[in-house]
C-alpha cells in the first residue's frame, strides 16, 4: 500500500510522522498512561519486543528529555479547558504560576538514575538512553545478557534476579497475525506467558507490566494467572486501537510474587512443580471454577470458603473479574475513520524507515527478476 493510500486511511499513521513518533503505536502507550499514570515514580523500565522503538521513544522522551506526554500532559490540557469553558480568568498569582510551569516545560525536568533496556529479535535504530539487545524472549539465555544489561557494574553472573528491579516491564509484541484467529490468539497467549515469566525476574515489589493481549474465549484463564503475582488487574483498550482488531491491553499492578517464590525460565511459574497435598481442612473448600454469565461476561470463582455479601467482585470478593476499560481522549482521533486531507496536504516519509523488514528479501529478489510480472520499467509485458 503507498504512502498516500494509508494516510487517507489512518490518521494516527499520519500524526504519528507528523509530531517525531516512530510508529503509531506510540499513542496506545500515551493514552495507557492517561487513564493508568503508568509513569509515576518509574525510572527502571524494560521494554520486550520494542522493534521498532515506538513505546522506547516514549520512554526516552518522558523519563529522560522530561516532556509532558500521557497523564501529565492531560491534566494540564483539562484544567485549560474547564478555565476556557467556565469563563474563568486567572488571577495574578495564577498568572505567575502559569509562566513558571511554561519556563519549567521549556527547560525540562528529567529524571535521574534512568535505565531503559529494550530487547527484541529484530534490529532497532538507537534512542537517546535506551540500551538496545536483540534476544530471544522466551530463551532462557536472555536473563543474564538483560540483567547485565540492567546493572552492567555490579552484574553477578550466579544471579537470577535482577540486583536492583525494575518499575515497569511493557511489551507490545505480537506474532505474524496468519488470518486464523484461534492460532494467533494462542500463540499471542505463549508470547505473553514468556513476557511475564522474564518479568517476573526483574520486577520489584510493587511493579507494573503492561503487555498486549488478543482477546479470545478463554482470555480469562490468562488473567487468572496473572491475579496470583499482580493485587491489580485491569484491561484497556486505548483510541487508537482500532475497534475491528482484537488486541487490547492488560495492565497488571502492585506485584506480588509468592513466598519463597523464585524466577525462572526453565520452570515458568513454577510449571513442573508438585502441588502440596491439600488438609482435610483445605478439600472442605469450593474448587476453582468459571461461568458464562447471562450478560456474556466470564465470572472466575477462586474457591474461598465463603463469600462475603455486598463484597466487590475485583479486590475482596472471591468471584473475580478483570474489569475492561476503554482509555484516550473521546475527543482524539477515531482509529477506525476516515478523515479528509487538504488539497495541499505533503506526504512525509516515515521517521524511521524499517531496519531489516521480513519483506527486504522478496523485494530483493522481484528486482533482480526484473520488477513486477518478471518486467523492468519500459519493457513490454509479453502475451
Amino acid at each position: 500500500m503507498g504512502k498516500s493510500s494509508k494516510d487517507k486511511r489512518d490518521a494516527y499513521y499520519r500524526l504519528a510522522k507528523e509530531e517525531g513518533w516512530r510508529a503509531r503505536s506510540a499513542y496506545k502507550l500515551l493514552q495507557l498512561d492517561e487513564e493508568f499514570n503508568l509513569f509515576e515514580n518509574v525510572t527502571r523500565v524494560v521494554d520486550l519486543c520494542a522493534a521498532p522503538g515506538s513505546w522506547s521513544q516514549v520512554l526516552s522522551r518522558v523519563l529522560i528529555k522530561g516532556e509532558k506526554f500521557g497523564r501529565a500532559g492531560w491534566v494540564e490540557k483539562q484544567a485549560e479547558m474547564r478555565r476556557y469553558v467556565m469563563g474563568l480568568k486567572l488571577t495574578e498569582e495564577e498568572q505567575a504560576q502559569e509562566e513558571s510551569k511554561k519556563e519549567q516545560k521549556e527547560t525540562r525536568m528529567p529524571r535521574k538514575d534512568v535505565r531503559i533496556v529494550a530487547i527484541d529479535l529484530q534490529p532497532m535504530s538507537p534512542l537517546d538512553g535506551v540500551t538496545t539487545m536483540r534476544a530471544d524472549i522466551t530463551h532462557p539465555s536472555t536473563i543474564p545478557l538483560l540483567l547485565k544489561a540492567l546493572d552492567p557494574d555490579t552484574y553477578d553472573p550466579k544471579a537470577t534476579s535482577a540486583a536492583q528491579p525494575v518499575d515497569l516491564v511493557i511489551s507490545d509484541g505480537a506474532p505474524d497475525v496468519t488470518g486464523l484467529h484461534d492460532l494467533d490468539i494462542y500463540v499471542q497467549s505463549q508470547l505473553l506467558w514468556a513476557a511475564l515469566n522474564l518479568a517476573l525476574c526483574v520486577l520489584k515489589p510493587g511493579g507494573k507490566f503492561v503487555a498486549k493481549i488478543f482477546r479470545g474465549k478463554d482470555v480469562d484463564l490468562l488473567f487468572a494467572q496473572l491475579k496470583i503475582v499482580f493485587e491489580r488487574v485491569r484491561v484497556a483498550k486505548p483510541r487508537s486501537s482500532r475497534a475491528s482488531s482484537i488486541e487490547a491491553f492488560v495492565v497488571c499492578e502492585g506485584f506480588c510474587p509468592p513466598p519463597n517464590f523464585k524466577p525462572s525460565l526453565d520452570m515458568p511459574l513454577g510449571a513442573g512443580a508438585k502441588l502440596p497435598t491439600p488438609s482435610p481442612e483445605q478439600q472442605t473448600k469450593t474448587p476453582a471454577s468459571r461461568r458464562v454469565r447471562d450478560d456474556g461476561a466470564v465470572e472466575i470463582d477462586l474457591g474461598s470458603e465463603t463469600e462475603e455479601e455486598g463484597s466487590d467482585v475485583e479486590d475482596q470478593g472471591s468471584r473475580w473479574i478483570a474489569p475492561f476499560l476503554a482509555c484516550g481522549d473521546l475527543s482524539a482521533y477515531d482509529s477506525d475513520a476516515t478523515y479528509h486531507l487538504p488539497n495541499d496536504r505533503v506526504s512525509l516519509d516515515p521517521v524511521q524507515p524499517p531496519t531489516a523488514p521480513p519483506y527486504k528479501r522478496a523485494l530483493e529478489m522481484r528486482k533482480l527478476a526484473g520488477g513486477a510480472y518478471g518486467k523492468t520499467k519500459g519493457q513490454e509485458r509479453q502475451e
